[in-house]
């Protein structure tokens, strides 16, 4: 666990400080959630699989981001003690934070059993003016990943930028629609205000109200930037852990149950402990109600050649990207 710990809380300090301080905080910030993971990753550790949920540092993180995410929209925004360069460190170092770490634990909360902790990560992607993504994910990604049917799962040979287009507006609907269908379903008359849509959308317009009490005009445009750069980086996540991948369809049109062989896997020790082991992928979706601690990789499933966040680099230049990962796809389709 004390990996876990140490991986994720230290970009938070170091953050806090860089917005509190400026100064050398700001390149440190940025640095221990950059250079320094790929660094760590390089050393070769493996992380033990566990039976504990980690709960309170899910917690601790939930904590952490409703701190940073005000506290960097003041800083970024025009904080008097800060120059435009700590600014824009402080931006990238925040925003990788949001999208990387506060994604991958408000994903861990959304899946636990209890309403708390699924309420508390519903509150997050929220505040990042994402909450669909909460329906989309649950409803419509965890049945369908790795089918035409998901929007957030990439077909081989579609490039990211293009695929941010389809997912952004893909998602949103497919929520909404499974949203409404499943209501649909109920057998008593439910108020039209209960659409959980109105909750993600009524939370981040008052999201936006706050930046904007925060810090003004300029801390409305940290805001939307912040919450951008994050949602980027959901998306990047999901391409990067399905693309290309596909379930087969079966003689009665039904597509066969998701395997080992359906997600990507990253398990390079510093990122995945960092990131609550997201890039542990294919154990999530198949064993979905699985604590992070406890999900595992094996030889039957696909591994991206670098960690999540580099691989995420990669797929920012589509041509790069598919020459580093077609022919693997293409080695995953034979088998």
């Amino acid at each position: 666990m004390f990996w876990y710990v140490t991986a994720s809380l230290t970009p938070a300090l170091l953050i806090a400080l860089a917005c509190l301080l400026g100064g050398v905080w700001p390149p440190l910030a940025l640095l221990s959630i950059t250079g320094h993971v790929v660094a760590m990753d390089l050393l070769g550790r493996k992380l033990a699989v566990s039976d504990g949920a980690g709960r309170a540092l899910t917690l601790i993180l939930a904590a952490a981001h409703f701190v940073l995410l005000p506290l960097g929209v003041w800083a970024i925004g025009g904080a008097a003690h800060l120059d435009g360069w700590n600014r824009a460190l402080i931006f990238a170092a925040l925003g990788l934070f949001l999208g990387q770490v506060s994604n991958s634990n408000a994903h861990e909360l959304i899946h636990a059993p209890n309403r708390l902790p699924r309420r508390l990560g519903t509150a997050i992607y929220v505040s990042l003016l994402h909450g669909h993504h909460v329906s989309a994910h649950l409803r419509v990604h965890h049945p369908a990943a790795a089918t035409p049917e998901d929007p957030n799962s990439a077909p081989r040979g579609l490039g990211f930028w293009r695929y941010l287009l389809h997912a952004s507006a893909g998602e949103f609907r497919a929520g909404w629609q499974a949203d409404t269908a499943q209501r649909a379903r109920v057998q008593r008359r439910l108020s039209p205000l209960s659409h959980p849509y109105w909750v993600y959308l009524g939370g981040g317009a008052l999201m936006l109200s706050a930046a904007a009490g925060i810090g003004g005009a300029g801390g409305l445009a940290a805001y939307l930037g912040l919450v951008a750069y994050a949602q980027m980086q959901l998306l990047l996540s999901d391409y990067v852990q399905h693309y290309g991948l596909r379930r087969r369809k079966r003689a009665d049109g039904r597509y066969e149950p998701i395997g080992p062989q359906h997600s990507w896997n990253a398990p390079k020790w510093y990122s995945s402990a960092m990131m609550l082991n997201a890039p542990r992928h294919s154990d999530h979706h198949m064993r979905p109600a699985r604590a992070f601690l406890a999900l595992e990789v094996t030889k039957d499933m696909p591994q991206l050649p670098y960690s999540l966040p580099v691989m995420a680099v990669v797929a920012l230049v589509p041509p790069l990207w598919r020459r580093v990962m077609d022919r693997r796809v293409k080695r995953w389709e034979q088998g």
